[in-house]
């Protein structure tokens, strides 16, 4: 049923070395300008067991439109990267399989972090209740990136200090507060 005439010199089939992989992803533009090429990604959900890493070859300079899932109009941006994870660490792993990326834009050693969820506005800046003999105290902080729920810590606390998740808005400087064990 597939069998057809063709014309001379069309191409019949094509054929892949899947030991050379590479991986081809989008992104909202508004996120894909934050991606340098050089960026070291992780590969996850790929079908195997662990993390395969990857680098980007190439940020396209062309967005194009693509509906998402809510039917809402979104500006894309192509990236192209090169796997770096020996083919024999990714048995399996073949042409046009859906895997998930995740694109490192900034990482740092030896950093302090706060959980998001204990930080508010406060003064035009941020600020967290921290926990002070058993009595809240707000403290200004300076922040500086944040990802996956934490915040860079750049100032106003210090390492260990306790601090109040999902304050009440009405809780004030010196309210007494007790150590809830999750």
């Amino acid at each position: 049923p597939s069998s057809r005439p063709v014309q001379p010199g069309a191409p019949l089939m094509e054929l892949g070395d899947l030991q050379d992989l590479d991986l081809e992803t989008d992104l909202l533009s508004a996120d894909a300008v934050r991606v340098s090429e050089g960026a070291e990604a992780l590969v996850e959900r790929w079908g195997g067991d662990t993390l395969l890493e990857a680098r980007v070859r190439r940020v396209e300079p062309a967005a194009f439109t693509r509906v998402s899932a809510l039917g809402i109009e979104e500006e894309r941006a192509r990236l192209r990267l090169d796997i770096l994870t020996p083919a024999d660490q990714r048995p399996g792993l073949g042409d046009r399989f859906r895997v998930f990326v995740r694109v490192v834009l900034w990482q740092g050693d030896d950093l302090l972090l706060v959980p998001q969820s204990a930080l508010f506005r406060q003064a035009g800046g941020w600020a967290v209740f921290r926990v002070e003999e058993g009595r809240a105290r707000l403290t200004p902080v300076q922040i500086g990136r944040q990802a996956e729920g934490m915040a860079e810590l750049l100032g106003g606390l210090a390492e260990g200090d306790s601090v109040i998740l999902y304050p009440a808005s009405s809780m004030g400087d010196g309210a007494a507060v007790v150590a809830r064990v999750q």
